[in-house]
């Protein structure tokens, strides 16, 4: 019965291969909403790393959580040093990390921070140390790959977050240690401590005493980890109460952002939708005709001995190869766009796609697949149920 059903499928390849492609490309895109989100979702989970607030200057909040948790934006400004030591006296904060933002190395961004700041996401050394003093650097794996730099070597960055800035020439990193990769933002950052990112600037404040320093010390933000639930309703009200301080809670940013970034896939999903109508009602149309040009060659099989029914499944049979075939390709192809996807996401150092296999969304491709399969092939196999054999055999020729 496969083995007729597929002769049967291949014997008008031109109708089969358009219906097959209509099926693909619905099914392609339906599959790479489904992966795309869930990944992006993976993705932006993983680089949360914990991170309950981020504390920056006056501004945007999405643009303090782009720029202090997915490093894809510029910061607002920066802070006061002393503001870290305020937020760390706060009974209901756990934890505060500082990052200093403002110079990158050919597009990645130089982030002078603490040790905790790799913690966050259980960064591990592959190579050699963390830094010990001022000017020295441990680069995120995708760096150290992209940029060929080992511990040993020394390089100069430059002004501002994107290439193309003025170069710090006469102030060079040494590099100490390279990370393993993680999958998370720690991949695509230069880590250095805070005194390296302000002795690159030292010019700024070469007539100042050490005293005068400290006042005038800033960082850019600070991650900060509650203490308890409790925290989560006071402490960004106290934050965006102090003079030039504003809060961002990453969770409530990144459901925004995931909002807006909804409505593209609603787009796409729906696309993929009326890609499945189209093929559905093509499959049905090919099949009806199927049965109308092979009436001579079912009602010989009645004759043969096949029972009605026999013949019914054969119709629904031709329809199920047909989407078994197309929803493999179509899995491989929405794979594949996803793929594309995250290369594109990487040559321009932006977000990183949560690794992910099958999601369990995903296998529902196959059955909606073999779901309009059957649907398509209901009436054409009910006809092919319903032939009157007598009648097709008296029938002149």
């Amino acid at each position: 019965m496969i083995r007729l059903a597929w002769r049967y499928l291949w014997s008008s390849p031109l109708t089969t291969a358009l219906n097959l492609l209509l099926l693909t490309l619905s099914l392609a895109a339906v599959t790479f909403v489904l992966r795309a989100s869930a990944q992006v979702e993976s993705g932006l989970r993983r680089d949360l790393a914990g991170i309950d607030l981020v504390v920056g200057a006056k501004g945007s909040p999405m643009q303090i959580m782009l720029a202090g948790v997915f490093h894809l934006d510029a910061p607002t400004g920066n802070i006061p040093l002393a503001t870290l030591e305020l937020l760390r006296q706060q009974p209901l904060v756990a934890q505060a990390v500082p990052l200093s933002l403002g110079d990158s190395y050919q597009g990645f961004r130089i982030a002078g921070t603490a040790p905790e700041y790799i913690d966050l996401y259980g960064g591990k050394l592959s190579q050699g140390v963390l830094w010990t003093k001022p000017m020295q650097a441990v680069l995120g794996a995708e760096v150290a790959r992209a940029t060929g730099l080992k511990p040993g070597d020394r390089f100069a960055g430059s002004h501002g977050l994107a290439e193309g800035g003025g170069a710090h020439g006469e102030q060079q990193f040494e590099v100490v240690g390279v990370l393993a990769e993680s999958g998370s933002v720690l991949d695509r950052l230069v880590l250095a401590d805070l005194a390296s990112v302000w002795e690159v600037h030292e010019e700024h404040h070469a007539d100042e005493t050490h005293h005068d320093e400290d006042q005038h010390r800033e960082i850019t933000l600070a991650l900060v980890r509650y203490r308890s639930p409790l925290a989560a309703v006071s402490l960004p009200r106290w934050v965006n109460a102090q003079d030039g301080l504003q809060s961002a809670a990453p969770a409530l940013e990144t459901a925004r952002l995931m909002r807006l970034v909804g409505a593209g896939t609603e787009v796409l999903r729906g696309f993929g939708v009326v890609l499945l109508v189209a093929a559905g009602l093509s499959v049905w149309v090919a099949l009806l005709h199927a049965v109308r040009a092979r009436q001579g060659d079912l009602a010989m099989l009645r004759m043969l001995g096949a029972p009605a029914r026999r013949v019914a499944v054969l119709i629904a049979l031709e329809a199920l190869l047909l989407a078994g075939l197309a929803a493999v390709l179509g899995l491989a192809a929405g794979h594949g766009l996803v793929a594309v996807l995250e290369r594109v996401l990487a040559e321009r150092q932006s977000l990183r796609l949560g690794p992910l296999g099958f999601s369990e969304a995903e296998w529902l491709v196959p059955l909606l697949a073999c779901g309009l399969a059957l649907l398509s092939a209901a009436w054409p196999a009910w006809r092919a149920y319903r032939l009157d054999v007598t009648t097709l055999l008296q029938a002149p020729r």
